[in-house]
């Protein structure tokens, strides 16, 4: 059977629309010359958070087939994917996929492929992945165009095989999925990753059907698995290198890069979720996903969880989405932050976590991103509102088809704060984006902490654009109001930023009628009974300390965010 895993992985693509992890395939094609060829195909996502997996995928093939979905016409991620192809030499074609639904805008789309693929409109195949009209036209112009594997001859005698993907197997350990670049696999040699410099026995070889099917060999130029047998997650990284042990000076291959998270989040275990399962479940999803980073940490209210580094919103959200269906997790997460490079007292260093922002600054620098929009043209006055709305420099607005591309520029601080749904919302659903990672650029940014009676909580302390505090400051103070329970003591609860109180609110004390035993008489008696009880409150509020439940934290990062 196709590795559980696998099956989660579709459960969640089918609910999001979308491709999230990259999903090999060898298959045998007949083709009409009378020839028997094998095909490794590569299924791969196209959203910016996955684009370094998308990057390993291409490293690992000849050729790519550029398939535009008719109904949505070619959007953003379609020019970075395009580029991405052409930059790693691949032979690309281009093919419309739904055409059996009926597309108003079918022939402009096929010829914008063509425009941007350089080649004549006939050369875009128009096919039906429902209905498998245009499927053998397709496979046809594959094993016509895409040129066969070929070996570096610098490497002849050597074995490389490089890592595009993984997963972990009860029984197996780790299981590699891998390209064969010279040489060849099989379950009776010792091996090692060139990277992580870890040796195994492989113990056992085979390719996709899309099921594991096991193999005496893995051959020069194919597409397969190695199961690795090794249970630590660090031991095989995607990018690295399978080599032979007794070979371990052969270089591994080039394009090795280990991803840089550049959003964290903090997951906390609650309900019968521990700590350790929680470690357990993100060492395992690790496998799978390169750029995904963790860390132990703690906080006060929340207790002890993880600090996870992931490339984006959607890759977090992901993320969260696994560990909830695929291992029955229960957990807390915290507001997304970036990673800001300060300069203070002329030293720099990296602050991931608003509670370890320093309250003065020489310098701040935030990551920066190349965004490029894709949207019909009756749209462009609601997108430019909310360009604005999320600080995006615009570089240039060009014409493409009926649709307008505009570049820019924006702190990726902004992504964070809802700009897909905002830029989906004022097109109508019809825009797309795509960004890419661009240099750090100083920012104007300040330190917003939350304090109730003078006690800081960490949890609730955030990075936000300066123009930006004393709102959400006071969206803060309001909601904590809202969902504290009153003490028997006065509660105040303050926004603090540039060193001053920006926000106040108080939840008074809860109020007991003291004299309500006493029927007439003299008014001295109420008096002493009432001073006496201020004098309480006062001593009360000096001393009391507020303690915040984990829920109410919960409740307000879950409206926050």
């Amino acid at each position: 059977m196709m590795h559980a895993q696998y099956l989660d992985q579709l459960s969640l693509e089918q609910e999001r629309g979308i491709t999230i992890k990259m999903a090999p395939v060898r298959m045998e094609y007949k083709a009409k010359d009378g020839q028997n060829y094998i095909l490794n195909l590569i299924d791969t996502p196209g959203h910016s958070d996955f684009s370094y997996e998308v990057s390993r995928a291409l490293a690992a093939v000849e050729g790519a087939i550029l398939l535009v979905d008719g109904t949505k016409g070619i959007q953003a991620q379609t020019l970075a994917n395009f580029r991405g192809a052409k930059a790693a030499g691949l032979k690309i074609m281009g093919a419309v996929n739904k055409v059996d639904v009926a597309l108003s805008n079918l022939e402009e789309t096929v010829q914008l492929l063509a425009d941007l693929i350089e080649v004549d409109k006939s050369e875009i195949l128009r096919i039906s992945a429902k209905t498998g009209v245009g499927v053998a036209e397709l496979l046809e112009k594959v094993v016509a165009t895409v040129p066969s594997p070929v070996a570096d001859e610098k490497y002849k005698g050597q074995v490389r095989g490089l890592i595009f993907d993984s997963i972990y197997d009860d029984h197996k350990g780790i299981v590699a999925n891998v390209r064969v670049m010279n040489g060849e696999f099989n379950s009776t040699k010792q091996y090692r990753t060139a990277v992580a410099k870890k040796n195994f026995m492989a113990k056992e070889v085979g390719y996709f059907s899309p099921r594991f099917t096991p193999s005496k060999i893995l051959k020069e130029g194919e597409i397969g698995y190695i199961a690795t047998g090794l249970k630590e997650p660090a031991a095989v990284n995607i990018g690295d290198t399978i080599i032979l042990s007794e070979q371990a000076s052969t270089p591994p291959l080039k394009g090795y890069r280990e991803p840089a998270p550049v959003v964290f989040i903090s997951f906390y275990p609650q309900g019968n979720t521990n700590y350790d399962s929680l470690r357990q479940s993100l060492e395992r999803l690790r496998l799978n996903d390169a750029a995904l980073t963790f860390e132990p940490e703690s906080n006060d209210v929340l207790g002890r969880g993880f600090k996870v580094g992931c490339l984006g919103q959607l890759h977090f959200e992901i993320v969260a989405s696994r560990l909830s269906d695929e291992y029955n997790l229960d957990f807390s997460t915290s507001l997304p932050s970036v990673a800001f490079r300060i300069k203070e007292n002329g030293k720099e260093r990296i602050v991931t976590q608003a509670s370890d922002f320093p309250e003065k600054v020489d310098e701040v620098y935030q990551p920066m991103i190349k965004v490029e929009i894709v949207v019909p043209a009756d749209y462009l006055h609601t997108v430019l509102g909310v360009a604005t709305m999320f600080d995006i420099k615009i570089s240039e607005t060009l014409n493409f088809g009926n649709d307008l591309r505009i570049v820019g520029k924006m702190p990726l601080m902004e992504l964070m704060r809802g700009f897909d749904n905002s830029l989906k919302s004022a097109s109508a659903g019809y825009a797309s984006f795509f960004y890419e990672l661009d240099e750090d650029a100083k920012a104007d940014v300040a330190k917003l902490d939350i304090l109730v009676n003078d006690d800081e909580l960490a949890a609730l302390a955030r990075i936000v654009p300066r123009d930006e505090v004393e709102r959400e400051g006071r969206h803060m103070v309001e909601r904590l109001k809202d969902l504290l329970p009153k003490e028997q003591f006065k509660q105040i609860l303050q926004a603090k930023a540039h060193g001053r109180i920006i926000a106040r609110e108080t939840i008074p004390a809860m109020k007991k009628d003291v004299t309500g035993y006493l029927y007439g008489g003299d008014r001295t008696r109420k008096m002493k009974l009432w001073k006496k009880q201020q004098r309480g409150k006062k001593r009360l509020n000096a001393t009391s300390k507020v303690n915040v439940k984990p829920e109410v934290i919960r409740e307000i990062l879950k409206k926050s965010s």
